[in-house]
């Protein structure tokens, strides 16, 4: 397994004061403009022929999602059922992206989904708060890897974040991206969570972004869905606009996944335009563009089949998870 290289930047990760310069020498981010750019790109409507694309490219992206203290094996089974086979009464219903559980769950999820096309994704790193020791940390990811995770959704140390100390978070993530090697060679994708609604300001989402980019972050994503702010437009247009010039710069595309918080077709079609306007094209497919979600899905079907019907069905249309 090659580790990505960014050698534009390979001088600002050799020390904590490096990397503290290259971070705050990034341009501040005007609130303001992010809010209101995020705002207008919401309001964009779109056609019916176009709306039918969006809820099934939606559906493809979701990482169906259960991080439940009460998580049975028969709940996980029952999810991977239906991340395989979202519509029972459509079999054009797309799958969706991935099942996400806790790492005690995978070989259930993996077994469960039975060489299916969707991926089966972890949390680690002591999720959702990440108050343990790194050698913990490092054994939940590669419990998980060896489980069969194909993807590891990993949190960063908010406090040490928040405290400045840059270069340990560097550290931590690139020390999780190298527990995802298995024995093989290959590796699972890492997510890296930044659990933007505890960072307090539009600027240390910019710099937990690049901190995460340059470590070698797979995905970047927002939120663990366990805090009172998770996903929004605006820190996700931010983030999007962070993959987008750290490719430009360097080649290497990252993905970006919101999560937390989406719940309607309305609120997913907003997200995949603001990929669309602001990453661009090369962003929409679930290689590098996920939701975070659970109850989303079960939208995006009803309208699916209001949309081919006529008639909208209600939530007694779809499985309760």
């Amino acid at each position: 397994m090659t580790m990505p290289t960014t050698p534009a930047f390979a001088d600002v990760t050799t020390s904590d004061s490096a990397l503290r310069r290259f971070l705050h020498g990034l341009p501040g981010v005007d609130a303001v403009g992010l809010e209101a750019r995020a705002a207008a790109l919401g309001t964009r409507s779109i056609k019916t022929s176009a709306k039918a694309y969006a809820i099934d490219l939606a559906i493809s992206m979701i990482d169906l999602t259960t991080l439940e203290g009460a998580d049975t094996p028969g709940k996980v089974r029952s999810l991977a059922a239906k991340a395989v086979n979202p519509d029972p009464t459509d079999r054009t219903t797309p799958m969706t992206a991935a099942v996400c559980v806790y790492p005690d769950m995978v070989a259930t999820a993996k077994s469960a989904l039975n060489g299916a096309d969707v991926k089966v994704a972890s949390v680690a790193t002591a999720f959702p708060a990440g108050r343990a020791a790194l050698p913990v940390k490092l054994a939940d990811t590669r419990d998980a890897v060896a489980a069969g995770a194909d993807e590891i959704d990993m949190v960063i140390d908010r406090g040490a974040f928040l405290a400045g100390r840059y270069l340990e978070t560097y550290e931590l993530i690139k020390a999780v991206k190298e527990a995802c090697v298995r024995p093989d060679g290959t590796a699972a994708r890492l997510k890296v969570i930044f659990e933007t609604g505890e960072l307090s300001t539009y600027d240390n989402i910019r710099r937990a972004s690049w901190i995460g980019m340059l470590a070698g972050a797979d995905f970047i994503k927002t939120s663990t869905g366990k805090v009172g702010v998770n996903a929004t437009p605006a820190n996700t247009l931010l983030m999007l606009e962070a993959v987008r010039d750290f490719k430009a710069q360097t080649g290497i595309q990252i993905g970006v996944k919101p999560a937390g918080g989406i719940r309607t077709t309305k609120d997913a079609i907003k997200f995949l335009v603001l990929v669309n306007e602001t990453a661009g094209e090369d962003w929409l497919t679930n290689e590098w563009f996920r939701f975070g979600a659970s109850s989303l899905l079960n939208d995006l079907l009803m309208q699916r089949q209001k949309l081919s019907t006529g008639r909208y069905s209600g939530p007694d249309y779809v499985t309760v998870d």
